[in-house]
C-alpha cells in the first residue's frame, strides 16, 4: 500500500446511518403500531441529531450521514441542515430495504427513488450508498455503477478502500466492520427480539479506542457506523466525544467523510 497523501497516517471517518422509524417498519410493518417502539426510533432525528451535529461542529468534523428516503421525506429540514453544515448525505435505500431481499428492478427502484428524494431537498444526488443492514443482492454493484455510484460502504472485506470490479468500471469499497457499530452493544428492542445485555459506554469506548490504536499502528481507515438512536443517548455521545478527543491526540490523523475517502482511492493513494 502506497503512503498516504498529505502525511497522514490513518483516515477517520465517523458515519450515522440516520434510519429513524423505517427500519424497524420495513422488518415488521406491524411495528408501526407501537408507539413506544416507534418513539424510541423517532429519539433518532428529532432528538439526537441535532446533538450529534452540535458535537460535530465542537470538533470541526465533516462526516457522512446515510438517510433512508422515506426519513428524508418525513423530516426535510433537518437533512437540508445536515447538508448545510457541510457534511455529506449518502443513499440508505428508501423504507431501509435491504437489497437480498429484493428483485433486481426492485432494488434498482428503490435506490433511484432514495437518490430522488435526496436530490430534490439538497439539489445534490448521493455518491455514496450503505446497504440498509449490511446485506447486499448479487446485483448490487452493478446496479450501483450503472446509476452512477462513486463508493459503497457494506463489505467487509479489508479496512482500507478497495476496489469491487463491475462490467462498467471499478467502485470503491468503503469496508465497515461490526465491531465499529453501535448496533451489536446498545440495541435493545424486546418486540423484535432483539433482547442482548446492553454495553457500558465504558466498555464500547475501550473496544472502539482498542480498534482505532491498531488500525492507526498498521496506517489502515477507522470507519466508525453510528444510529442516532442509539448513540445519540447522553451518556453514549459524551462517550463519542471522548474518543474523538482521543483520536485527534494521534499525530497524522485526518477526519474526512466517506466520499473524500473514496476519492483518496480513485487517486490511487493506496
Amino acid at each position: 500500500m502506497a503512503p498516504w497523501p498529505n502525511n497522514i497516517v490513518c483516515p477517520i471517518v465517523i458515519s450515522f446511518d440516520l434510519d429513524g422509524i423505517s427500519g424497524t417498519i420495513n422488518r415488521n410493518p406491524a411495528s408501526k403500531n407501537l408507539p413506544t417502539l416507534m418513539s424510541m426510533r423517532e429519539y433518532g432525528p428529532s432528538i439526537a441529531t441535532p446533538r450529534i451535529l452540535d458535537l460535530l461542529d465542537s470538533h470541526k468534523i465533516k462526516s457522512s450521514f446515510f438517510i433512508p428516503g422515506f426519513i428524508a421525506e418525513t423530516h426535510p429540514e433537518l437533512v437540508l441542515d445536515i447538508h448545510r453544515r457541510g457534511h455529506e448525505i449518502g443513499n440508505h435505500g428508501y423504507m431501509h430495504e435491504p437489497p437480498a431481499t429484493l428483485t433486481s428492478q426492485e432494488e434498482e427502484n428503490v435506490l433511484q427513488q432514495g437518490s430522488e428524494i435526496l436530490k430534490d431537498i439538497t439539489g445534490q444526488s448521493p455518491v455514496g450508498y450503505r446497504s440498509p443492514s449490511w446485506e447486499l443482492s448479487p446485483d448490487s454493484f452493478e446496479i450501483l455503477k450503472k446509476n452512477h455510484f462513486l463508493y459503497d460502504s457494506s463489505m467487509m472485506g479489508n479496512d482500507v478502500p478497495y476496489l469491487i470490479h463491475t462490467k462498467k468500471a471499478p467502485i470503491v469499497e468503503i469496508p465497515i466492520h461490526w465491531e465499529l457499530d453501535d448496533h451489536p452493544f446498545f440495541n435493545y428492542s424486546p418486540f423484535l427480539n432483539q433482547t442482548n445485555v446492553m454495553a457500558s459506554p465504558q466498555h464500547v469506548y475501550s473496544v472502539w479506542s482498542a480498534a482505532f490504536e491498531g488500525l492507526y499502528k498498521y496506517k489502515r481507515t477507522f470507519v466508525l457506523t453510528m444510529h442516532p438512536w442509539i448513540i445519540g443517548r447522553p451518556g453514549r455521545l459524551s462517550m463519542l466525544d471522548k474518543l474523538i478527543t482521543m483520536i485527534k491526540s494521534f499525530q497524522g490523523t485526518s477526519f474526512m467523510a466517506c466520499k473524500d475517502l473514496a476519492v483518496l482511492k480513485e487517486h490511487d493513494y493506496m
